[in-house]
């Protein structure tokens, strides 16, 4: 995590900002998850970054940094939009960046690639099969009251993985 904080006294905050503006400027014309969440009193991480309805996905345009003022358009929009931020978290991992705005101390932004979204299907006690395709394992899960059925074909290796966490819990 890179962190750039205001009035830090740290040796780094100067070449963590440098880094946090090159990330927020290669943005430019890229589609951006914007994700607003009031910060928890308690436990930061317990913060849900699933999507929310006020949730926003666009094209951010033309994003600056001046002075520690970020600066903004959104598509349709000829406002250029901005917020003074007293922390800025860079996540270079999950290429996500954190903005702790100086006026809404109890607010945290988080502005990002869009992550994939996976579709979930729950299936509780499946009817299923196994059967062998050469090596592999294939293992047929069958839900028919949700009329799904998921096949899942296994290699050695995965098939001693998945035999090894079953027996473990």
């Amino acid at each position: 995590m890179i962190v750039w904080q205001q009035h830090s006294d740290n040796p780094e905050n100067g070449s963590n900002l440098a880094k946090i503006t090159k990330f927020w400027t290669s943005l430019n014309d890229r589609k951006i998850a914007w994700r607003q969440r009031l910060v928890p009193q308690t436990d930061i991480n317990a913060i849900d970054w699933e999507p929310q309805r006020f949730d926003e996905e666009f094209k951010l345009q033309n994003p600056q940094i001046r002075g520690i003022t970020l600066y903004w358009y959104k598509p349709d929009l000829e406002q250029e939009r901005s917020t003074t931020p007293h922390k800025l978290e860079l996540d270079i991992q999950q290429l996500q960046l954190y903005i702790y705005p100086q006026s809404q101390k109890d607010l945290v932004i988080r502005v990002g690639i869009p992550e994939i979204v996976y579709q979930k299907i729950e299936i509780a006690n499946p009817e299923w099969e196994s059967s062998r395709s050469g090596e592999n394992h294939i293992l047929t899960l069958r839900d028919k009251q949700q009329r799904i059925e998921v096949k899942l074909t296994l290699t050695p290796e995965n098939l001693d993985r998945l035999r090894e966490q079953i027996v473990e819990r």
